[in-house]
Parts: C-alpha cells; sequence; structure tokens
C-alpha cells in the first residue's frame, strides 16, 4: 500500500521540491524520451541493456577520476569550449556515418525488406535530426554564437537575449545528454531493426576515437593513461557488440543475414 493510501498526500513544499526537480531534470528527461527506441515489438534482452548501462557508468567514472587525479592543461572554461565543439563536430560525424549506415542496411536487404524498414525510420530520423537542431542551436546561441550580443538594440534586443539566454541554458544540458543518448541507443537504430545497434557503436566510437587522436588530452597525464583512455572505450564497445550479436543469434535466433533476408 502507498503512502497516499494511509492519507499522508505530499504538501504544498513536497509538491513544490518535486516540480522544481522535474523542471531542473527536463532536459534529460526530453532527451532520453527522443532517443530510446520505442517500437514495439523489438527483442529487447535485459542482460545486454545491463552491460551497456553498466558500461556507460563505468566510462563516466573512468573520467570524473580522470579529471580529479591529473590537472587540468588549461582553464575549466576551455575545456568546456572545446568538449563543445568537439561534440558538435562529433554530432555532425555522427549523423553523416549513421545515414549512410542506415541507408546501405535498407537498400541492401532482399525484397521486401526495403519497404519494410523504410516505414520504421521515422525514429532514427527523429533523433538526427534533434542532434542536428541542437548542434545548431549551441552553435548559434553558445558563448561565441552572434545571437548572444543582442542588446546593443534597445530594449527589444536585452529581452531577445535573455530569451536566447534561457534557450541555451536548456539545451546545454539536453545536447550533453544526446551526446551520450545518441550513442548509446545508436541513434535509435533498434527502431529499424535489432542487429544494427550493435553493428553502429563500434563505428560511431572509433569514429570519435579517431577525432579525439588529433585533440590534445584534457589533462596532464602520462601517455599510458592517456592510450588507455583513449583506446578503452572502442575496444570495450567492439567487445560488448560482438557478445550482443552473439546472444541476439544464440538466444533469440536474429542474424545479419536474416535481417537482410539472406
Amino acid at each position: 500500500m502507498s503512502t497516499y493510501a494511509r492519507g499522508t498526500a505530499p504538501g504544498p513544499g513536497d509538491r513544490r521540491r518535486s516540480g522544481c526537480a522535474g523542471f531542473l531534470l527536463l532536459p534529460f528527461t526530453l532527451a532520453g524520451r527522443v532517443y530510446r527506441p520505442t517500437r514495439a515489438g523489438r527483442s529487447v534482452d535485459p542482460q545486454i541493456e545491463r552491460a551497456q548501462v553498466a558500461r556507460t557508468a563505468i566510462g563516466f567514472v573512468a573520467t570524473a577520476w580522470l579529471l580529479y587525479a591529473y590537472p587540468l592543461r588549461e582553464s575549466a572554461g576551455s575545456v568546456v569550449q572545446d568538449k563543445l565543439l568537439d561534440m558538435l563536430i562529433s554530432a555532425g560525424l555522427l549523423m553523416v556515418l549513421v545515414s549512410i549506415a542506415l541507408a546501405a542496411f535498407v537498400w541492401g536487404a532482399r525484397p521486401p525488406g526495403p519497404a519494410f524498414y523504410r516505414a520504421r525510420l521515422r525514429g532514427p530520423l527523429t533523433a538526427l535530426g534533434s542532434l542536428f537542431g541542437t548542434a545548431v542551436l549551441l552553435a548559434l546561441v553558445g558563448p561565441a554564437g552572434d545571437l548572444m550580443r543582442l542588446d546593443s538594440f534597445g530594449a527589444a534586443g536585452v529581452v531577445i537575449s535573455l530569451l536566447v539566454g534561457c534557450a541555451y541554458l536548456f539545451a546545454l544540458p539536453f545536447g550533453l545528454a544526446s551526446a551520450v543518448l545518441c550513442v548509446h541507443h545508436s541513434f535509435r537504430a533498434a527502431d529499424v531493426h535489432e542487429v544494427l545497434p550493435p553493428l553502429l557503436a563500434p563505428v560511431l566510437v572509433w569514429a570519435m576515437c579517431a577525432l579525439q587522436v588529433f585533440d590534445g588530452p584534457p589533462v596532464a597525464a602520462p601517455w599510458s593513461v592517456r592510450l588507455l583512455f583513449l583506446a578503452g572505450p572502442p575496444l570495450s564497445v567492439t567487445a560488448l557488440s560482438a557478445w550482443e550479436l552473439r546472444r541476439l543469434r544464440v538466444r533469440y535466433g536474429i542474424t545479419v543475414r536474416g535481417a537482410l533476408g539472406r
């Protein structure tokens, strides 16, 4: 029996705290709804989901430890700005790769596969469009964007600047959550077919790793530590994807050849 059944309904203070927390978490909640696959009837393996969540959590903890254990090579503001720029570049690269991969999968399937899979592209297209729109918005209204400097146009400019600032404060956490969830859920590729996420995830992470090779590390860590943090994510994602494909084949009879009708 819930506490509400016992007559202990939340008071105004509890509702205000809940409403405030819900408002602060709104960008993350919305990102979860946009990037989480929603196709009915798809095979969902709890073991695979738990392994993916565990790998993502370990990555966050390891990154936090790296930033705590070693001094930053530049100011915290510069690091954040560089990461935002990396996110924009990665977003563009990931959108191109995912678009090519989805097109190749749909058109590479034997009839009636192409028509069948095209009807399922709404989810991935929603994720791609959302990430693209967020990246453009952050580029326009960020600290370096022209839309943040409209106060010279009088009262109307000040009002517009405030509205743009509010949009930035919402888009920033939404964009950060999008950068994580779009890779975690492989742009909702499971809405098209279950084999696509484990096929796409290694490609996306290795592409991001290639970008980081040409980018200086944010902390003054030894080369062995930097190499570990550079190669660890793509290697772990590749191993997890191989295990996921094997589990789909052994437990559910889902294979890449079967998905393509071959």
